[in-house]
């Protein structure tokens, strides 16, 4: 089974994927700007996860350069950055699962509001500075970090993915849905992200006010998402 590397696994989105993928058995690369700080992260993980996890811990370009399917789990503010040192460890074929989303917070504005970006959404961003012949989709924005990263809270809830190609979309799903209680849905093209990142801030709204960590759900959906 190829490794799940996960750049900026030791943030609370990331970690908490990792700690799901970890326990429905899949070999994942915790990544961090700091290798020694990325084993540490990934030490609790096998902790949680429980004897046989398979989790180990890198700087992010070595993080990145293990698995057919990378996702990006940091904050916009990072996004960039983030992006840049990869140039070197990502390489054609491979998929990035973008999960920024622009939120105010990057610029010490407020959670609940949503940034312009010039490409029109974070992960058509991360499209245009990925090497050729990588494929960004974007994934993992109405999932609460908090929830995923305790494993004893039942997950029911779906995943919209955003790509240009059902193929790309489709694995990644079946990533995703690997995790009990997570329903990936196609949600269109890479576009459609626009849309999508704007779930996150609405979701902190009313998890705000609810004091709760909810997340959203598709009715009417037929049984196979993904024939």
């Amino acid at each position: 089974m190829d490794a799940i590397p996960i750049v900026g696994g030791t943030g609370a989105l990331g970690w908490g994927l990792a700690l799901r993928l970890a326990l429905a058995g899949h070999p994942v690369v915790i990544g961090s700007r700091d290798a020694g700080r990325a084993e540490e992260a990934a030490a609790k993980v096998r902790e949680k996860a429980g004897e046989g996890a398979d989790v180990q811990g890198a700087e992010n370009a070595d993080a990145a350069a293990r698995g057919p399917i990378v996702f990006l789990t940091v904050p916009f503010r990072a996004q960039s950055e983030n992006l840049t040192n990869l140039k070197e460890a990502l390489t054609p074929g491979q998929i990035l699962v973008d999960a920024t989303v622009p939120l105010a917070a990057a610029v010490s504005g407020k959670a609940t509001r949503l940034l312009g970006v010039p490409q029109g959404s974070a992960a058509e961003q991360a499209q245009e500075m990925v090497p050729d012949g990588v494929t960004v989709v974007s994934a993992l924005h109405s999932v609460s970090a908090a929830t995923l990263g305790d494993p004893e809270v039942g997950l029911d809830e779906d995943v919209p993915v955003c790509g240009q190609k059902k193929g790309d979309k489709a694995r990644v799903a079946a990533v995703i849905g690997s995790i009990p209680g997570l329903r990936p849905v196609n949600a269109g093209a890479l576009e459609t992200a626009r849309l999508v990142e704007g779930l996150t801030p609405l979701l902190i709204s009313v998890n705000i006010r609810n004091k709760t960590h909810a997340g959203i759900k598709f009715t009417g959906l037929p049984e196979d998402l993904w024939a």
